[in-house]
């Protein structure tokens, strides 16, 4: 049981694959994935805060790349 906590850990999969536009079966494109961090980051440099929804969506793709790179070692 302890070794599948990760998959119960995860509350909604897949939502980062919709909010990104990608078809389920077909990868995330990284380059995008990378884009939108990078937009995301930058708005919340400094006193700014972001909205709610781009908290939860920095998070997945923070988690998403915590998760591929445990996948590849």
């Amino acid at each position: 049981m302890a070794e599948k906590f990760i998959k119960d850990a995860i509350k909604k999969p897949g939502a980062l694959r919709k909010a990104m536009g990608a078809k389920k079966g077909e990868p995330i494109d990284k380059k995008k994935m990378a884009a939108k961090k990078s937009d995301l980051e930058k708005k919340a440099e400094g006193d700014k805060k972001l909205s709610p929804s781009q908290r939860k969506m920095l998070q997945r793709i923070n988690l998403a790349e915590t998760l591929e790179k445990m996948r590849k070692k």
